[in-house]
C-alpha cells in the first residue's frame, strides 16, 4: 500500500508539474502572439510616419510576424526541455526539402522581394508585364495581381514579371498616342497636316507641349498615310485615341477634303485586225 501511494503522490507530482508547463507556455503563447501583434503595428506605424510604400510595409510586416513567431515557437518548445538545436536542424533539412519542390514558389518569393524594392512599378500603375497590359492592384508575395483594361483579375507570378520585359506607361508624365490618317492621293497635304495640328490641340487633355505631331509616315496606292500623334497623360490615352480618330474624320470632310478612295488605272487595248 505505501509503495502505490508513492506511485500516487508521484503521478500527481508529474500530472502537476505538465500541467504548470501546459498552462504556462498557453500564457507564453498568448502574450507573445500578442507582442508580435505589437511589435509589428508598432513598426507598421513607424514606417507609415515615412511614408514608406504600402507594399513594401505589408512585405516587411509578414516578414517579421513570421519570423517571430518562428522565434516563440522554438521558444516554447526549449520551455518544455526539447532540443531547439536539433528542431533548428530539422526545419533546416525540411526548408531544403520543400525549396527543391518548391523551388518555383521560392523563385516568387524573391522575384516579388526585388520587385519591391528595385521598385519598377507599384500599385496603381498602368503596365505591360508577362504578356499582361493592365493596372496594377497588388504586389503580393508570390503574384502580382492585375485588373485588365476589359476589368478582368489577373493574377502573375512575380518570377514571371521580373525575368520578362515590363513597360509602365504610368512612369512618365506624359505618353504619346498613335494615330494614322489615309489621305487621298489629290488631297493638299500641306493643308490637311496643318489642319489637324490646329484641331488636335482642341481635343480636351491634349498636351501643348509637346505640340500634336502630323507627318507623313507611308504612301501607298490610295495616296500618303499621315501619322497622326498627339500626347497626353496616361488616364486620358483612351479618351484622347476616340477623340483623335474622331476629329480626323470629322475636320478634314468639312474642310472639303475628297474622301480616300482605292483606285487603278485600266488600259485596255484593242487587237489589230
Amino acid at each position: 500500500m505505501e509503495q502505490m501511494e508513492n506511485y500516487r503522490q508521484l503521478a500527481v507530482t508529474y500530472a502537476t508539474d505538465i500541467g504548470l508547463k501546459i498552462l504556462g507556455a498557453i500564457v507564453f503563447w498568448i502574450v507573445g502572439r500578442w507582442l508580435i501583434s505589437f511589435a509589428v503595428r508598432l513598426l507598421q506605424q513607424a514606417m507609415s510616419r515615412q511614408k514608406v510604400d504600402p507594399t513594401l510595409m505589408r512585405y516587411v510586416g509578414s516578414f517579421l510576424a513570421v519570423t517571430l513567431n518562428i522565434v516563440l515557437v522554438v521558444a516554447i518548445l526549449g520551455y518544455f526541455g526539447v532540443q531547439t538545436t536539433t528542431f533548428a536542424a530539422l526545419v533546416a533539412g525540411i526548408g531544403i526539402a520543400i525549396g527543391a519542390a518548391w523551388g518555383g514558389l521560392l523563385g516568387n518569393l524573391a522575384a516579388g522581394i526585388f520587385l519591391v524594392v528595385l521598385r519598377p512599378f507599384k500599385v496603381g500603375d498602368f503596365i505591360s508585364a508577362a504578356g499582361i497590359v493592365g493596372t496594377v492592384k497588388e504586389i503580393g508575395l508570390f503574384a502580382t495581381a492585375i485588373d485588365t483594361p476589359d476589368n478582368v483579375l489577373t493574377m502573375v507570378g512575380n518570377g514571371k514579371i521580373f525575368s520578362d520585359t515590363i513597360q509602365n506607361f504610368s512612369a512618365n508624365a506624359y505618353r504619346r498616342v498613335e494615330l494614322k490618317c489615309q489621305l487621298a492621293g489629290s488631297a493638299d497635304h500641306v493643308a490637311a497636316m496643318a489642319l489637324l495640328r490646329e484641331k488636335l490641340a482642341e481635343v480636351p487633355n491634349v498636351l501643348a507641349e509637346p505640340a500634336p505631331e502630323v507627318e507623313i509616315l507611308d504612301f501607298n496606292l490610295v495616296g500618303p498615310v499621315l501619322a497622326v500623334r498627339p500626347f497626353c497623360h496616361n488616364n486620358h490615352y483612351w479618351q484622347v485615341y476616340f477623340d483623335g480618330n474622331r476629329v480626323i474624320r470629322e475636320a478634314l470632310a468639312a474642310a472639303g477634303f475628297p474622301a480616300p478612295m482605292p483606285a487603278q488605272a485600266v488600259i485596255v487595248q484593242q487587237a489589230s485586225n
